[in-house]
């Protein structure tokens, strides 16, 4: 206890020094804290995934469509329990900054492929039953202020024009990590709409989704499903669900390394903030812990009473920092929130910050006690007042 109240006068005997590294430490942690949420932000549709679910796309790229006739083929494969299907829409609502995923599905075997989209049972039913509907995520829908029994009207890029819905679900995600802010409406109404535009981009699909009867069976099920269309027109490459959005996530690597590499300074930010307030410290007070060796005091004590005020300082300081990272967070996802699935502070991102906090504290005050400790008495005597 005695040690305590010794460490914790020695931190706070320069208050306003003190004072400022705690909170430099603090901003630093709330910065890493955040840019760690954005990057988890990132793969979050990583870490929702399925293990038992596959999705297989064209073989060259994921811009090329396959077939709609290979859904009897796929369904009857060994080991396949559901198929789905479904192609990238690529619209906006109103103008081109008002992105989000759009998905035109075969509705039914899609919400039987992903029970972590809930619709209430009537919404579900009228969603179903009515080919013009589409059905969006609550997160999506209160970003639009929409309502059900609204008519909403998506600009093509992919396939031009304006197509309109009716909203007839708000789908609500089964936890936390679930993405709420996706639209999906009925593939039928986009196919037979191509059949009269546009006759050679009908009957074509984006990706196929399946759902195995056993996480043990997936690879083997994915070998199936191309060995089934090899040498065909269109050869098709079945990854799992994970690997599928890995691919995604894959094509923003360079700004996910530069918020990975930003990360990194901070907390060498850290680290050289708190190292030179522990070093400055230490120099002031030489002839102390000269004194304290003269009465007796080991090496290791000095070293605790350094080692402990670095600890306290910059633990204080990421106590803050979590702190006001929830709220900032928060904060953030309101004003930019839409363009992320999900935007919540982990546990992983917690620990970590504790983690880089207590690695800081000991780096920072290993220096300063390898020269308090080697000095000489009479040197360090020589520098009282």
């Amino acid at each position: 206890m005695y040690i305590i109240k010794l460490l914790i006068k020695n931190t706070f005997r320069h208050k306003l020094r003190t004072c400022l590294t705690i909170l430099s430490v603090a901003i630093a942690i709330l910065a890493f804290g955040l840019l760690r949420t954005v990057i988890d932000a990132w793969y979050a549709g990583v870490q929702a995934s399925s293990v038992i679910r596959l999705v297989t796309r064209h073989a060259v790229s994921m811009v090329l469509t396959l077939p709609i006739s290979y859904t009897e083929k796929i369904r009857q494969i060994e080991g396949v329990k559901i198929v789905s299907y479904g192609t990238w829409f690529g619209g906006f609502y109103i103008e081109e900054k008002n992105f989000f995923a759009n998905f035109a599905v075969e509705a039914k075997s899609f919400l039987e492929l992903y029970p972590e989209y809930i619709l209430q049972p009537d919404e579900k039913a009228a969603f179903l039953r009515d080919k013009k509907s589409c059905a969006a995520g609550a997160k999506l829908v209160k970003r639009f202020g929409w309502k059900i029994g609204d008519i909403v009207t998506l600009k093509g890029t992919i396939y031009p024009g304006n197509w309109e819905f009716v909203l007839r679900g708000i789908y609500r995600g089964q936890d936390k990590n679930t993405d709420e802010s996706q639209f999906f409406f009925h593939f039928n109404y986009l196919n037979e709409a191509l059949k009269k535009t546009s006759p050679t981009r009908a009957d074509h699909v984006g990706y196929y989704m399946m759902e195995v009867t056993s996480p043990d069976i997936v690879a083997d099920v994915a070998l199936r499903i191309d060995k089934t269309f090899h040498n065909s027109l269109a050869e098709t490459l079945t990854e799992t669900e994970k690997a599928f959005q890995l691919g995604f996530v894959s094509m923003s690597d360079a700004i996910i390394t530069a918020l990975r590499l930003v990360t990194y300074i901070v907390i060498f930010i850290i680290l050289a903030v708190v190292a030179n307030t522990i070093n400055m410290t230490a120099r002031e007070r030489i002839g102390e812990y000269s004194v304290f060796k003269t009465l007796g005091f080991g090496g290791w004590r000095i070293a605790g009473l350094i080692f402990g005020e670095s600890l306290i300082i910059t633990m204080m300081g990421c106590t803050m920092g979590i702190i006001f990272t929830f709220p900032s967070a928060k904060a953030f996802a309101n004003t930019v929130g839409s363009y992320f699935p999900t935007f919540n502070v982990t546990a992983d991102t917690i620990l970590m910050d504790i983690v880089f906090s207590i690695l800081v504290g000991i780096l920072a005050a290993i220096i300063p006690t390898y020269h308090s400790i080697k000095i000489p008495i009479a040197d360090g005597l020589r520098r009282i007042g």
